[in-house]
């Protein structure tokens, strides 16, 4: 799952105003949708589908008490699941791809993003819109299925304001309370989606090995492998472990027949 925050730089991005340019970036594909003789595949937030860029732009705009001029109004958080990933989904349940997507975004992604800041904060208290996107300008791959969100950064109440772009973590002192982890949230969000999915991740496949790989600390590295190992040991044992409770489980209705009969 690769996790990218953007906000702060020039152009789409630029977040210290209005969101109307990034609201109107993320409509593109509607136009190619219709030609093609699909559905607009519009935004949706926390309970709602539907929703129109208007609307959008009106919500994130206004919620922006005691921000001042240059501070950023929100950001944009995408969310694009790999290949395997994708696959994954497609075969987990009767839904399609696009609607587990928008629930595990509810569900997980957006509750791990809340609980980053420390302030007893959920998916709930939360204004964002997403949207799904069906191509990300990868050549050779054709399934490119991802989301885009647009992250207000106040919370909802528009009270309390929250940047995943702070560089302070968990603190506790000062005038800014609490702070935000990216590596962490990065890893949560993968932990949250093999939990909730069902999904088998290959220790290549992890944040956590990729950058140990990266950074080449054998240390780092070593401590992935282990780890590792322990979580097949684990499957292993609950794999053992399903056909003996099945079993148990079995003889005890057996029981409890029997007694039914000799009565």
């Amino acid at each position: 799952m690769n996790v990218k925050i953007a906000g702060g730089s020039k152009g789409v991005h630029a977040n210290q105003g209005s969101c109307t340019g990034l609201v109107n970036y993320l409509q593109h594909e509607d136009l190619e949708r219709l030609k093609a003789g699909q559905g607009q595949e519009l935004f949706f937030d926390q309970t709602r589908d539907n929703i129109r860029g208007q609307e959008v732009i009106k919500r994130i705009d206004a919620n922006r008490g005691q921000l001042g001029k240059t501070d950023a109004k929100y950001y944009s958080v995408i969310f694009s699941p790999s290949v395997k990933e994708l696959l994954h989904l497609s075969q987990s349940g009767a839904a399609g791809q696009s609607d587990r997507l928008k629930a595990y975004i509810r569900r997980e992604a957006m509750n791990e993003y809340a609980e980053g800041f420390g302030k007893g904060l959920s998916a709930d208290d939360m204004l964002y819109f997403g949207k799904i996107h069906y191509e990300r300008g990868s050549k050779g791959q054709e399934n490119q299925l991802h989301v885009h969100l647009i992250v207000s950064r106040k919370d909802k109440a528009n009270k309390k304001k929250l940047s995943p772009m702070t560089n302070h973590r968990g603190t506790e002192k000062g005038a800014v309370k609490g702070g935000f982890n990216r590596e962490a949230f990065v890893s949560g969000i993968e932990n949250r989606f093999d939990k909730s999915t069902g999904y088998a991740r290959d220790i290549s496949e992890s944040f956590a090995y990729c950058k140990s790989v990266k950074s080449g600390d054998l240390s780092d590295l070593l401590e992935q492998v282990e780890l590792r190992v322990a979580q097949e040991k684990e499957a292993r044992q609950e794999t053992e472990k399903s056909p003996l409770k099945q079993q148990k489980e079995e003889a005890g209705q057996e029981r409890v027949q029997g007694r039914g009969m000799r009565r």
